[in-house]
């Protein structure tokens, strides 16, 4: 298993490993107040989201966990519009991943493109669970889950539905 997170490549998209300098167009991306209904929290500044990315390009305190980061780069425009991430464990055995699409670049089908590309990655990565906390009222990333190939488990955490999906080894 790789120790930082590579570049993955799907049809319109490029997921880049996250860096500090992602922060100012992703502050823009992220901006809209309606996006955090179900994320939590509230828009970032710039300085905010870089001083946040920093710390995760940093790493994990723990090292039980390895952060892998990408923001979404739609290839046509060239433009940031989302990022994906997942955090591993169990030596690179299960990784726990997560999208988000600004609101400009929803109902595109990138975040679905996105969690395919992610999800085959960490497969090609060694990873064999793939698990996903999904709030039952956002339907989009319920959408979404479903499309990489997850099934929800009847678990419940924080109000959220776990998913998983367990892969083949290779």
């Amino acid at each position: 298993m790789q120790t930082q997170p590579q570049p993955l490549v799907s049809d319109r998209l490029d997921l880049l490993p996250l860096r500090a300098d992602h922060a100012p167009e992703m502050a823009a991306v992220l901006s809209d107040p309606a996006l955090h209904t179900f994320i939590g929290g509230s828009p970032s500044t710039p300085r905010a989201l870089r001083a946040r990315y920093e710390r995760l390009v940093a790493g994990s305190p723990d090292p039980a966990w390895t952060w892998w980061n990408w923001v979404l780069r739609l290839r046509e425009t060239g433009r940031l519009v989302g990022t994906v991430q997942a955090t591993l464990a169990e030596e690179g055995r299960l990784a726990e991943i997560a999208w988000v699409v600004g609101i400009a670049w929803q109902r595109r089908g990138i975040a679905t493109e996105a969690a395919r590309t992610l999800v085959d990655g960490l497969g090609e990565q060694g990873v064999r669970t793939v698990v996903a906390h999904i709030h039952p009222g956002h339907h989009a990333s319920v959408a979404v889950a479903a499309a990489a190939g997850l099934t929800p488990t009847g678990e419940e955490q924080d109000g959220e539905v776990r998913w998983r999906l367990t892969t083949r080894p290779s």
